[in-house]
């Protein structure tokens, strides 16, 4: 059990490996790895790159762990968090040396993340490298779609784990191979409590929240929303049907975070939807900033 979320471990399986992990969660967060990894980037949990799923563990889901005390609580979950932290650095440098923009989409299930993800892709694709990295408990289905768009995407199912982690976006990134100067797109498993713990080592996290929803969801569940430095609020197509006060919900979200950043969009529509564009390439300008070798090899290919 991951005693930060009180999620099972479950059976995390990565496109790309077919062994198994001793990804432990058993009150100590235990990475035992009796293999080898061969990555570009500077991870200390090296893999071989031709295998087909990962595993992580099992066990039950649990909400609390019976006989621990408040403070060994504590103590453990700051383990896990710290364990977590260290690869999340390996994978900032990672995304950092070779010019890549890493963005972690969150958002509760339903609010459309996927489908606002394949019109960004369908519209930047040509453009851009893009590459995709999927999070879902189970199935590959969204991967499916992301795939259909002519992008490589990989996915990762958590079985019971309600949260990526940057160990698993570490394995990930590996055998995605995504390219210099590129967009990664993180789209995280629905869910707005549990991923706002988890630095994966993105550049911004990304949260999405539809005005089907309820205007309220910031102040409800706030450490996501101050994670964020960007709200993207997503289906306003349907507003004319509904009952949302979206400027109700803009000060919620800025009462939680003054400095987030908030778009109106509908992926169904296109309301909006060049802002978004227009912040992704500002983003991934700035990104590049002191990258000549990066800019002059885009120079040259076109």
């Amino acid at each position: 059990m991951c005693t930060t979320c009180g999620c099972a471990s479950g059976e995390v399986q990565i496109e790309g490996h077919d062994h198994h992990h001793g990804h432990s969660h058993d009150h100590s967060h235990s990475h035992e790895h009796g293999h080898d990894h061969e990555h570009e980037h500077d991870h200390d949990h090296d893999h071989d790159h031709d295998q087909q799923d990962l595993h992580y563990g099992h066990g039950p889901a649990h909400a609390h762990a019976p006989g621990l005390s408040q403070s060994r609580m504590i103590e453990i979950e700051q383990n896990i968090l710290s364990k977590n932290d260290q690869y999340a650095q390996q994978n900032r440098l990672y995304f950092t040396e070779n010019g890549i923009l890493s963005l972690n989409l969150v958002s509760s299930p339903g609010s459309g993340k996927t489908s606002l993800l394949t019109h960004t892709i369908n519209h930047l694709k040509e453009d851009y490298a893009l590459s995709v990295i999927e999070g879902d408990q189970q199935t590959t289905n969204d991967a499916d779609r992301i795939r259909e768009t002519g992008v490589s995407a990989i996915q990762i199912n958590t079985g019971k784990g309600c949260h990526l982690d940057a160990h698993m976006i570490g394995h990930a990134i590996t055998n995605l191979a995504p390219e210099k100067g590129g967009i990664v797109f993180i789209e995280n498993v629905g869910n707005l409590v549990c991923p706002a713990a988890f630095d994966l080592g993105e550049a911004h996290k990304v949260a999405i929240l539809s005005v089907t929803e309820g205007e309220d969801k910031p102040l409800k569940y706030p450490d996501m929303f101050f994670a964020a430095d960007l709200m993207l609020l997503n289906k306003i197509d349907l507003l004319p049907h509904l009952n949302f006060d979206v400027e109700k919900c803009m000060q919620y979200a800025r009462q939680v975070n003054p400095k987030i950043q908030i778009l109106q969009v509908s992926a169904t529509s296109g309301e909006g939807m060049d802002d978004w564009y227009q912040w992704l390439k500002t983003t991934r300008q700035m990104k590049l900033i002191g990258r000549s070798d990066i800019l002059l090899s885009e120079t040259s290919s076109i």
